[in-house]
């Protein structure tokens, strides 16, 4: 891709929303406007902004004092996709490409550059405009902390946080009515959420995607502790898990979003399951969107600082088709193609499942 003198850049945020993308927007704008002199152009709602040409400037007015504020000031969309866009035609739905209009869009604005904000759904399309010639940079987002070649996502230590506080709570009343208490938290595929959240509060039991896990295994655990004394009982459970030689239990269906399957329901499906087998009180709780929503930890705020700035020092470079991410202590870039390749996904081998099996935390197995 040929060099060209930056003047504008264009940002929009994508998939689900999630604490700390108003810290992006506003590091972007910011250190855009002040170190190069560049305008910046917000694309609203994601890439349905762009597909149906809706957008606004962005000056240094605009992103004062939405540091600390959730969500994101752009709106996003989970459901655009220039590529894939669906048309009801009848009962029916069809997918046609509109990615040559969302580029004339792009064009059209005077964009140089776009700064894509979002996971791997949102980052993939971005390297797919990136291949038809449109300048990109991606900065990865998600509560799921699922991206590969970064070590953390800006929006899961909030997440993760808001989870740990709902354990603390649910272990109160656990131990009050002596009851098996189960928290259902989000992560799709990956179980970093719930490995994470419940480590820190000190579940009993851990059940992730990763890991299938057995009725038997569960139940003993339970039983185990009840025997020895102890009157509840902590689990947290991925939205994700599954039985060993099971399914995902889903909520619904929608063929119209990237991502038609729906997770929901494994919590209190063990609560039925557990209750039937150990005859013990079981209860479920599932917290859905709170753990997307509110506003970012401190970590958050400062990692959406960190890879906003960052961003636009690989647009000064003119490194395109680059993923700003976080390794170790260092901010850096790997291109968009190798975090979007393959889901991150928690192994047996990592340090928190050793040091969570090593305190007596169960994953089921």
């Amino acid at each position: 891709m040929k060099q060209t003198k930056i003047r504008k850049v264009g940002i929009l945020t994508g998939g689900g929303d999630c604490p700390g993308l108003n810290a992006v927007i506003r590091a972007v704008t910011k250190s855009a406007i002040s170190n190069y002199g560049w305008e910046v152009f917000g694309i609203e709602d994601g890439y349905a902004g762009l597909i149906e040409k809706r957008g606004h400037e962005l000056t240094q007015a605009h992103v004062s004092g939405i540091l600390t504020i959730g969500g994101t000031i752009l709106g996003t969309s989970n459901r655009a996709d220039p590529f894939r866009v669906p048309v009801v035609k009848g009962k029916k739905v069809f997918y046609e490409d509109h990615s040559d209009r969302a580029i004339e869009h792009f064009r059209q604005w005077g964009l140089d550059v776009l700064v894509a904000v979002g996971g791997d759904g949102t980052l993939s399309i971005a390297n797919k405009l990136c291949k038809k010639g449109i300048p990109v940079v991606g900065i990865p987002k998600t509560i799921d902390n699922d991206l590969m070649g970064t070590d953390y996502t800006f929006g899961f230590h909030t997440a993760v946080s808001i989870c740990t506080e709902a354990i603390d709570r649910l272990h109160t009343t656990a131990a009050a009515h002596h009851r098996v208490m189960i928290l259902e938290v989000m992560g799709r595929n990956a179980g970093w959420i719930a490995l994470h959240s419940g480590s820190a509060g000190g579940a009993d039991i851990i059940l992730i995607p990763e890991f299938p896990y057995t009725m038997e295994a569960v139940c003993k655990t339970v039983k185990k502790r009840a025997q020895h004394g102890k009157k509840f009982s902590l689990i947290v459970v991925a939205e994700g898990a599954k039985e060993r030689g099971g399914k995902v239990i889903e909520k619904k269906r929608d063929l119209k979003n990237p991502y038609p399957v729906k997770l929901g329901g494994v919590g209190k499906y063990l609560e039925e399951q557990i209750e039937k087998c150990t005859g013990l009180e079981t209860r479920s709780a599932s917290l859905g969107h709170i753990q997307r929503g509110g506003s970012p930890t401190p970590p958050d705020r400062n990692l959406g600082t960190l890879f906003g700035t960052y961003a636009v020092e690989l647009i000064h470079h003119q490194k395109w088709g680059q993923m700003v991410c976080t390794q170790g202590s260092s901010v850096r870039s790997i291109p968009i193609e190798r975090a979007v390749n393959k889901l991150k996904t928690v192994t047996p081998d990592d340090p928190l499942v050793r040091a969570s099996e090593a305190v007596s935390i169960s994953f089921g197995r």
